[in-house]
């Protein structure tokens, strides 16, 4: 038989709880048609493509629940750096903020939204994108024709929404009941036109530009069942960002609530300095989920923040929030890069640069010092150092007898600006952490792709799931690593032809080396519209992505193919 595509002698862990085998993998066009086991022999045939996976892993591609690509697909169809990191599928729209539904007279409304929420330039989003849609059904039909290099969904959200139906009193305001039956109206009409679900955000963390929480955080817990109801009708999801800072019993009844309309329900989740919180939520959703009710989590598997180096303006804005006057570091960070890093040469200005800092540290009893402590170095080689051990800037500082300010720009005139470190502000202990990835309920990822793009890279979490937790820490099986960055993710979307390799299965398949499997060292690049500066990742130890049958990444490089599809909800894609 004549095939488009063979994987022969991989050991395939196919994202189920069956063991891993080894096995041979036929594709025609975009779908399995055919695998063989070792012990019933090997597929017989040929194949315009052959990958030899001989002492490689084979697994389904892996599904993305948390991203904010919505703007970046617009003119990154390749959607790096996601696609360096075996995702095959992404859901776009979480945490309430959309482009649609929206009319005309709002897109700078929405756009602004997104810049403060998820730190995404207003510039580029209303120069990118095309606004050729209304509904947002004919937003789906926009990303159709941008052919994406791996599949999308989408869900609406809730502060599009709300802006649509209510206007300005969308963000303070509870709606009339005609507003709520409209609201609800609006998001089944979504789920029919092939949105996923639903989305929002209750975190008291996501501001408009004038500082007040988007539309959304402050909604009623009946608006929020009401809209479940709707969605819940159509077999949708309802995706959430609660408010567990102020409210984390009444915010886990609302999850349950949702739930219990019928709904798929999905929040983010993580862990703190003490178990308090994770047992918490270990203890509620075992009870809810006893209830038989659908809830799924998705969390950062390790420590997780902003980044700092010479390229990201995360230190003067951490140092802006103690320091009421910082006119030097403000002097540093107004320069291009370039004249940054040159700066740095300038010893009278580097010693301006230390004594602001220090001076305000002595004068407050040390304060800066906690924040110094929270700044982990990723090392100086080829792989971060995302460990419990990383040293901090502090510690780094101590031991080499000077100032902690002294030491960071050191470091980056040593590196010409490259040296990383990561502001641990969740998940600061991973053995509190591994408590909530290992219950049946909490998937490894939110990794926010496409967001925060200047401050923020944890678009490796699959990486470091099976790199770190499995094959580090043996704390996930192989076959439990895949299945929960698979199929588990797979059913919170309501997908039934992705997640797992089978016969009739969608084409979506990643070849690994688990040895060599790693994420690279952040870099920063400036590579978005009018010169605007992101981090990127890179990976190392995928032999080959495959999204539809095609060959999106091999040996760890992108081919260019656009193989991706729109995945709408109950609608096979085109």
């Amino acid at each position: 038989m004549q095939f488009d595509l063979v994987i022969r002698g991989g050991t395939l862990v196919d994202g189920s709880d069956n063991p891993a085998r080894i096995a041979d993998i036929a594709v025609v066009g975009d779908t399995i048609v055919e695998i063989s086991s070792v012990d019933s022999g090997s597929i017989i045939g040929t194949a315009k493509e052959e990958i030899d996976a001989t002492g490689l892993i084979v697994t389904p591609g892996f599904i993305d629940l948390h991203t904010h690509l919505d703007a970046q697909i617009s003119w990154d169809p390749q959607l790096s750096p996601l696609t360096w990191h075996g995702v095959t599928t992404a859901l776009l729209g979480n945490c309430g903020v959309t482009f649609a539904p929206c009319k005309p007279d709002d897109r700078g409304t929405l756009a602004a939204m997104m810049e403060t929420v998820e730190d995404i330039p207003k510039r580029a989003i209303m120069e990118g994108l095309s606004w050729q849609w209304e509904t947002y059904g004919e937003y789906l039909d926009a990303l159709e024709t941008l052919h994406p290099s791996i599949n999308v969904a989408g869900l609406v959200g809730h502060c599009a929404l709300r802006y649509y139906v209510m206007g300005e009193r969308a963000v303070e305001g509870q709606p009339t009941e005609d507003e709520l039956k409209e609201m609800a109206q609006i998001a089944e009409q979504a789920v029919k036109d092939g949105a996923i679900g639903f989305s929002t955000s209750r975190l008291l963390m996501h501001y408009l530009p004038d500082g007040r929480n988007v539309p959304g955080t402050h909604a009623d817990h009946r608006e929020l069942i009401e809209i479940g109801k709707r969605v819940a009708a159509h077999g949708g999801l309802m995706q959430n960002v609660m408010n567990f800072h102020t409210a984390v019993e009444s915010e886990l009844e609302l999850l349950a609530s949702q739930a219990r309309t019928g709904c798929r329900v999905l929040f983010s989740a993580g862990a703190r300095d003490t178990p308090e919180f994770s047992n918490q939520l270990i203890t509620a959703l075992a009870a809810h989920r006893e209830e038989g009710l659908d809830i799924h989590a998705v969390a950062i598997p390790r420590s997780g923040g902003y980044l700092s180096n010479l390229h990201s303006t995360f230190l003067i804005e951490l140092l802006s929030k103690f320091m009421d006057c910082s006119p030097t570091w403000q002097q540093l960070f107004a320069k291009p890069f370039p004249q940054r890093l040159a700066a740095l040469a300038d010893e009278k200005f580097v010693d301006a640069l230390v004594e602001e800092a220090e001076v305000y540290n002595r004068r407050n009893n040390g304060e800066l010092d906690n924040e110094y402590r929270r700044l982990r170095w990723l090392g100086d080689g080829s792989h971060p150092d995302y460990s419990a051990a990383s040293k901090s800037l502090l510690e780094l500082a101590n031991t080499a007898g000077i100032e902690p300010s002294r030491c960071w720009l050191r470091m980056m005139k040593e590196s010409e600006g490259k040296t990383t470190f990561n502001y641990h502000l969740f998940n600061t202990s991973l053995d509190n952490l591994r408590d909530v990835i290992t219950t049946d309920w909490c998937m490894p990822g939110l990794g926010d792709a496409g967001a925060h793009v200047g401050q923020v890279m944890d678009c490796g979490w699959a990486t470091f799931t099976l790199s770190y937790w499995h094959r580090d820490r043996s704390v996930y099986t192989l076959e439990e690593a895949v299945r929960r960055i698979t199929s588990v993710p797979a059913h919170v979307m309501g997908l039934t032809d992705r997640g797992t390799l089978k016969v009739g299965a969608k084409a979506d398949i990643n070849v690994i080396d688990i040895e060599r499997l790693s994420e690279c060292y952040p870099e920063f690049a400036y590579d978005f519209p009018n010169g605007a500066g992101r981090f990127i990742q890179r990976a190392k130890g995928y032999r080959a992505t495959i999204c539809n049958g095609q060959l999106v990444l091999e040996n760890d490089e992108l081919t260019g193919a656009q193989a991706g599809s729109v995945l709408r909800h109950h609608k096979p894609p085109r």
